[in-house]
């Protein structure tokens, strides 16, 4: 697995602790999840986008910088805010490559997908998109 790391280890700083799971493919509500994990770190929160389903074909689109919203993926992925990509889902749209190019954690630990439990299970609220 390439999530960053242990869910449950935090500093104690935090306000409260978000997973955002970005199923929707669609450009508009993507950005939505992307603007809200930045307000969410800059308010200090323990956050993490994962994405899953049909979002994963926007990893490949918005790491075009002349693609509308590559300039805010690009802001959430250099605040290390993206936990982790579906191994299942990014393979069947044919976009792993670009997410492992990317340098982006995979995730692959309930049948290839990630576990929304293993969030709950850290603490996390879990939010979908």
């Amino acid at each position: 697995m390439g999530y960053r790391g242990d869910l449950a280890m935090t500093d104690g700083c935090y306000k409260g602790k978000v997973a955002l799971f970005a199923f929707n493919g669609d450009p508009m509500c993507f950005a939505h999840v992307l603007i809200n994990a930045l307000d969410m770190k800059e308010k200090n929160y323990d956050v993490r986008v994962i994405i899953e389903g049909s979002a994963t074909k926007l990893v490949a689109t918005l790491a075009d910088p002349e693609k509308p919203f590559a300039s805010l993926y690009e802001k959430v992925k250099a605040a290390c805010l993206i936990d982790c990509v579906c191994r299942a889902c990014s393979a069947k749209m044919g976009f792993l490559k670009s997410a492992e190019v990317q340098g982006l954690p995979i995730c692959d630990e309930l049948l290839g997908h990630p576990s929304i439990a293993r969030y709950m299970d850290a603490g996390y609220t879990v939010l979908t998109f």
